[in-house]
């Protein structure tokens, strides 16, 4: 089984979240800020749009007892972009994209894997299309950010977007290039 891998993904072994979690499983489920977790109950995932939100709860997992990097490589838990995948060397962990529908569209997912590995992390091994994916509660393909993501880099945001609100747990940005408005998922 995989998990679902949106925008900025914190992704964690459940095995350390039992072991070394302060509070265990329930503290952990606590702490989460949002309502993206998912699990396939070997791994955890939750996720966030923006950068500022991520970063403060990947210190959080590590106050709590989860190891993040040691010698560069992901111990407990590890960071995923749903563009370019496993952010950093992870030995139990691979990334890929599968097939949602007949009009091209994908997801990105993620899963536990502890095989020997022949050409080495990363490189889509085993994935198969029709493998089931745990997804937050409520998650559809239709409207998601698998559907519709959009990606400013930061040093091109003040000349693309400029910031209308903040409603509901979004930050709400006009595209000056569409016209459209853009929605930021923030845990603050």
């Amino acid at each position: 089984m995989a998990v679902l891998v949106e925008a900025l993904s914190a992704v964690a072994r459940r095995d350390a979240i039992d072991e070394r979690y302060e509070g265990g499983w329930d503290g952990f489920v606590s702490d989460v800020p949002n309502g993206t977790l998912c699990t396939d109950e070997v791994i955890v995932r939750v996720g966030f749009m923006h950068p500022a939100d991520a970063e403060p709860y990947a210190v959080l997992l590590q106050r709590r007892g989860l190891r993040f990097l040691m010698n560069g490589t992901a111990i407990d838990f590890a960071t995923l972009d749903q563009q370019r995948g496993i952010v950093s060397p992870c030995d139990w962990l691979e990334f890929a994209r599968i097939p949602m529908d007949d009009s091209g569209g994908s997801i990105a997912v993620c899963w536990f894997f502890d095989e020997p590995r022949t050409a080495g992390p990363g490189l889509y091994m085993k994935c198969d299309p029709s493998m089931p994916v745990a997804t937050p509660p409520d998650w559809e393909f239709e409207g998601s950010l698998s559907q519709q993501f959009k990606y400013t880099p930061p040093d091109e945001m003040e000349k693309k977007l400029r910031f209308l609100r903040h409603e509901d747990g979004h930050d709400i940005f006009l595209d000056l290039d569409t016209g459209e408005e853009r929605y930021v998922g923030r845990t603050k």
